[in-house]
């Protein structure tokens, strides 16, 4: 006890030394007599910095390294993982029971059709509104079993009267859609999609949608998505993958594709064979209504309003699906503007959650039924070190300089150049 105790009190002893000469004046060496017997200000850097300064930092570059390996461990097992699928064809429907739409004539026509809830938000989409809206209305549905919510946050009195001259073109074709403002954009995104479930209709529904303004789903999402929700009461989630449309506009666009490609076919894909979690994205998934209710609904405490919906769903058991072959047209930001405010959002939001969530996490009583018993690690893996990995693409979980600062305290100060695979 007294070894780990002796940094603290050398420091303590040194603070007083350093204030006494600071308020009475005197000498250095006189006033660190009683204390510090004659040393100096050199000689106490270097006692501080060997005895706290380095064995700290020394410390947090072995968690960063402990966490490096975890993180290549779980890239191995996903993409093992994903052999696995590829060379057996374990495929959603080959796992869960699926079985396509089908009329019953006893009940009536529709009448075994679940009511579904398609949610499109929207900010001063002047581009995409058409498309987005269009492509909600085309899907392959019962028109008296699908509602259609346009929730509009846009400033601009231009482009709501567009999105509402849209919307109202759709409802003159028998098609149930609804054009939904609120008076204040408090919460973004997740405000909007929390005031929009507050209406009577939407008591009516068992499956919500969700596609964002710039995404375009095919005619038969639906009817490939709800037959998991329908025959397996443990699926919250039917995750579909994005296809990006202008993937090819620039060199950024690719990068973006190639690394979002590897978090559907390796982190989403493999998540959902071995039924472990893996987030929802945002956007071209259909919920179940009683899943997201059970677990408090949208919540507006962080920007990833999906991960935060996505893990308190998952903490209470219940299962989601992602299907590798079900495919959403979307957009890539082309513009560095753009990519920037996304990519911001993405890396800052996951860590405010994690902040807000671990104790949940620990605390939850679901997890021993779990096959993936120690969901904290999965989640942390997932989540924490993925962030910096893939957004940041550095090849170790290690802030650029700490190294350099552990070796330049040792004594000499390395060339940066020579350790250019840290962050």
């Amino acid at each position: 006890m007294l070894q780990l105790l002796k940094p603290l009190l050398f420091l303590y002893d040194s603070s007083l030394a350093l204030l006494s000469t600071m308020f009475h004046g005197g000498g250095l060496k006189a006033s660190m007599n009683g204390v510090g017997n004659g040393i100096s200000m050199n000689t106490m850097w270097k006692e501080t910095k060997s005895t706290l300064i380095v064995p700290m930092f020394k410390y947090i570059v072995d968690v960063c390294l402990i966490l490096s390996l975890l993180v290549f461990v779980e890239w191995a097992y996903m993409n093992l993982v994903v052999l696995y699928v590829k060379l057996f064809n374990r495929k959603p429907e080959r796992v869960y029971k699926w079985e396509a739409m089908q009329e019953d004539m006893e009940l009536g026509p529709h009448q075994n059709y679940p009511m579904v809830l398609v949610q499109i938000p929207m900010y001063n989409e002047r581009e995409v509104f058409e498309l987005s809206i269009g492509a909600a209305c085309r899907l392959i549905w019962p028109s008296d079993r699908l509602v259609i919510q346009v929730l509009d946050d846009s400033t601009d009195p231009a482009i709501m009267e567009l999105i509402r001259m849209e919307c109202a073109k759709w409802a003159s074709k028998d098609i149930t859609i609804h054009y939904q403002r609120r008076d204040n954009r408090n919460g973004y995104k997740a405000g909007a999609l929390m005031h929009g479930m507050r209406h009577s209709y939407v008591k009516l529904c068992d499956y919500l949608a969700i596609f964002d303004a710039d995404f375009q789903p095919e005619p038969d999402y639906l009817q490939r998505a709800i037959p998991f929700l329908i025959h397996n009461p443990e699926i919250a989630l039917v995750q579909a993958r994005w296809r990006f449309v202008n993937a090819n506009t620039c060199l950024m666009t690719r990068m973006q594709e190639m690394t979002l490609n590897y978090h559907f076919m390796a982190e989403q894909q493999s998540g959902s064979t071995r039924h472990a979690f893996f987030g929802f994205n945002g956007t071209a998934g259909i919920w179940r209504i009683a899943a997201m209710e059970e677990a408090g609904g949208w919540k507006d405490r962080t920007t990833v309003e999906d991960m935060d919906l996505a893990v308190r769903v998952g903490l209470l058991d219940w299962k989601f699906v992602f299907i590798n072959d079900l495919e959403v047209k979307s957009e890539l930001p082309s513009k560095f503007k753009a990519f920037r405010f996304q990519q911001h959002r993405w890396s800052c939001g996951p860590a405010n959650l994690f902040r807000k969530m671990t104790i949940d996490i620990i605390h939850n009583k679901c997890l021993p039924s779990r096959s993936s018993n120690p969901y904290l690690v999965n989640y942390i893996l997932s989540f924490y070190p993925h962030h910096l990995r893939h957004h940041r693409h550095s090849k170790i979980v290690l802030p650029r300089g700490l190294l350099g600062f552990v070796r330049k305290c040792n004594g000499y100060a390395p060339d940066q150049r020579n350790f250019h695979w840290l962050i």
